[in-house]
């Protein structure tokens, strides 16, 4: 088993990238390699790696390479969640992909287009510039052919109302790269960005309790890692500030698919995030900035037709600088992991 690392800028945690072609087809055989890779990385000071990256040359004429995202879950070694995505990881992917030699080397202005296989997304990563140690990248969400924007509410409204504390709270659930349910932080209690921003246990209470009464509400896994949950604020016109929660704790920034979410929700008539960030007062594809407690991260949507008929193109997120950490070999026994560092 061949294990890359690799970790996107403002993320969690770094991605554990493997080469799918090594690796079981069966699922029950598979989450035990990964088991058994968890456990290894554990023993080597390691165990903060949560996110799994499949990747190999794509089968279709159309892509480089094949993706699928395994989510580990924090309770024990043998947890997995196998729905959804994670966008940074699709960026790790690539960058260990061209580094190992299974894509070509990534020079400034390249693409490549990876088939994302957990959700059919068709996401093209564009190398802006590359340098010894990783490479900065604009992500493009692709929808082909244009997605009509009321398709990207899962319960169909802008706004659902979700019982929670005794009380109806108004939430968007959209779904573009991971399902996400949006929030306006001052339903729960938070005046500003700097309480938003403030590392307050009893918000991460809220916002987590919040999930499940979704994740109820709506008949889903409670268990896992999806759907996604932001609160946000007003930042100004075209402007948001985001807190989010990733798997365990809060994330640094907002997730690559949490700002895919944030700008196609934006573009949607009467959802929170196109409230908050007074979309309606904005030019249509304008850019849309997301102020996290770590970066700014800025993200557009393209989309056509009329106000009516309005249909999403693609979702672009740039700058976003991927690290390369190592490429490393897994000995064949199923006891132990023997790292040896490997030249890129």
């Amino acid at each position: 088993m061949t294990v890359s690392l690799a970790r996107a800028h403002g993320t969690p945690c770094p991605t554990a990238v493997l080469d799918a072609r090594t690796l079981p087809a069966s699922e029950p055989e598979l989450l035990a390699r990964l088991t058994e890779l968890r456990s290894a990385l554990a023993d080597h000071g390691a165990a903060d790696v949560l996110k799994n990256a499949l990747v190999q040359p794509s089968r279709h004429p159309l892509f480089d390479l094949d993706y699928r995202f395994v989510q580990s879950m924090p309770d024990r070694l043998d947890s997995f969640d196998l729905r959804g995505s994670c966008g940074h990881s699709i960026l790790a992917a690539v960058e260990a992909a061209a580094r190992t030699g299974m894509i070509q080397p990534l020079v400034a202005g390249c693409r490549v287009r990876v088939n994302v296989l957990n959700n059919g997304d068709n996401v093209v990563c564009e190398a802006e510039e590359t340098s010894d140690g990783g490479t900065r990248f604009t992500a493009h969400f692709l929808c082909s052919p244009p997605r009509p924007v009321d398709e990207l509410l899962i319960t169909g409204e802008p706004v659902t109302g979700i019982r929670f504390d005794g009380r109806t709270v108004p939430v968007s659930l959209v779904s573009m790269g991971n399902p996400y349910l949006f929030v306006n932080a001052a339903e729960l209690g938070v005046r500003t960005i700097g309480e938003l921003f403030a590392d307050d246990p009893a918000l991460f209470d809220r916002m987590t309790r919040l999930r499940l009464a979704v994740c109820r509400a709506q008949g889903w896994d409670t268990t896992g890692a999806f759907p996604k949950v932001a609160a946000l604020l007003p930042d100004g016109p075209g402007a948001l500030a985001v807190r989010a929660i990733s798997v365990p704790s809060w994330h640094p920034t907002v997730a690559l698919t949490g700002a895919t979410c944030l700008a196609a929700g934006a573009a949607v008539e009467g959802t929170i995030p196109h409230l908050l960030s007074g979309a309606a007062d904005q030019p249509e594809n304008g850019m849309l900035a997301l102020r996290t407690p770590g970066a700014t991260v800025r993200a557009s949507a393209r989309t056509t037709g009329g106000p009516h008929d309005r249909r999403l193109a693609w979702i672009s997120v740039a700058e976003k600088q991927v690290d390369y950490r190592g490429h490393f070999l897994a000995a064949p026994t199923s006891q132990e992991l023997s790292w040896l560092p490997q030249t890129a």
